[in-house]
């Protein structure tokens, strides 16, 4: 069972979010938060495989409520997905850099929807490809590559290919198709660049694929 925390101040938002989630049976909302610092305190009592946020909520913004769940310090991280009407503010660029796992449009079906929650709850971070992609491109363009930073780790040539896809917003089983080889072997090679990279995710580790221009990428 994946239990799930929704976390927007609009009740009329989580009621939507937590009908769509328990048409499925493998999914349980577990509880519900009106702002950021309500959210905190649910998810760490609660420890939720997955945390639905929205960025704006008075009284406690998603933004703060994300870098405590999710960010680099957190020893036991919860994954954090967020939820944004896309307008590129620099709420969601600074959710990305404290942690977040990946971005769902609200206004997204539930199909998705619960696409995103299985996705997210497996470390598989890039939960909507065409959102999560242009939300990176966006994040390294005001935020340039560090021409002093460290050089790529030793990748196997096939990771490599996996990373590439990856930075392209590819998902486990549409790598799989591009590289003719199963879903469970895209798994391990990403878990593998993941722990070279030194990075949390799969949307972190695409992000350093942007930051590292100077990385042979494979044609």
């Amino acid at each position: 069972m994946i239990k799930v925390l929704i976390a927007d101040d609009q009740p009329t938002v989580r009621r939507s979010l937590r009908a769509f989630l328990e048409l499925d049976p493998e999914i349980e909302v577990i509880g519900e938060a009106s702002h950021g610092r309500e959210a905190v305190d649910r998810a760490l009592a609660l420890r939720p495989d997955v945390v639905l946020m929205d960025v704006r909520m008075p009284g406690g913004d998603g933004l703060t409520a994300t870098a405590r769940l999710a960010g680099p310090d957190v020893e036991q991280p919860i994954p954090v997905v967020v939820l944004t009407t896309f307008d590129l503010d620099e709420y969601v660029f600074g959710a990305l850099e404290n942690g977040a796992s990946g971005f769902l449009l609200k206004d997204t079906d539930p199909d998705q929807l619960v696409l995103a929650v299985r996705a997210a709850a497996v470390g598989d971070g890039l939960v909507s490809p065409a959102v999560t992609s242009r939300v990176i491109r966006e994040f390294v363009r005001r935020r340039p590559a560090d021409a002093t930073a460290a050089p790529p780790p030793d990748l196997t040539a096939r990771e490599q290919d996996v990373l590439a896809a990856m930075a392209d917003g590819l998902s486990n089983a549409e790598i799989a198709d591009r590289l003719y080889v199963e879903v469970g072997t895209v798994k391990t090679h990403v878990s593998r660049i993941i722990a070279k990279l030194g990075v949390r995710d799969r949307v972190q580790a695409a992000i350093w694929v942007h930051q590292h221009p100077s990385w042979n990428r494979p044609d």
